[in-house]
């Protein structure tokens, strides 16, 4: 089975892809995009290169002696009282109000 591309709208506003394999995994994450068909166009891309691209080893030569702690979590920022997910919403929705006049008011599904 392949994997997904899936285009989405980050909470800055940018579009961006992901590719997720076939258990659902993202293995990884677009750089921002200011429109959808430059996304698309990141995508193709992607599908063009990848298929038989190089492996380029960029890792110092020999086994690090002592392995890596993972890095901690920023702890949570949260306001009390606020919603994250009402905050994220609200920036799609005034992301998406900004972008309609330039695109004719509809923006095409791919």
């Amino acid at each position: 089975m392949a994997g997904t591309f899936e285009l989405f709208v980050d909470v800055d506003a940018c579009f961006r892809f992901r590719l997720r394999g076939p258990d659902g995994a993202v293995l990884a994450v677009s750089t921002a995009f200011v429109d959808k068909p430059a996304a698309v166009a990141g995508i193709t891309a992607v599908r063009e290169y990848a298929g038989m691209g190089l492996i380029s080893d960029l890792c110092p030569s020999g086994a690090p002696d002592v392995p890596a702690a993972p890095r901690p979590r920023p702890a949570s920022t949260t306001v009390p009282g606020v919603d994250r997910r009402v905050h994220d919403n609200d920036l799609r929705i005034r992301a998406r109000a900004l972008r309609r006049p330039a695109h004719g008011g509809a923006i095409g599904v791919v």
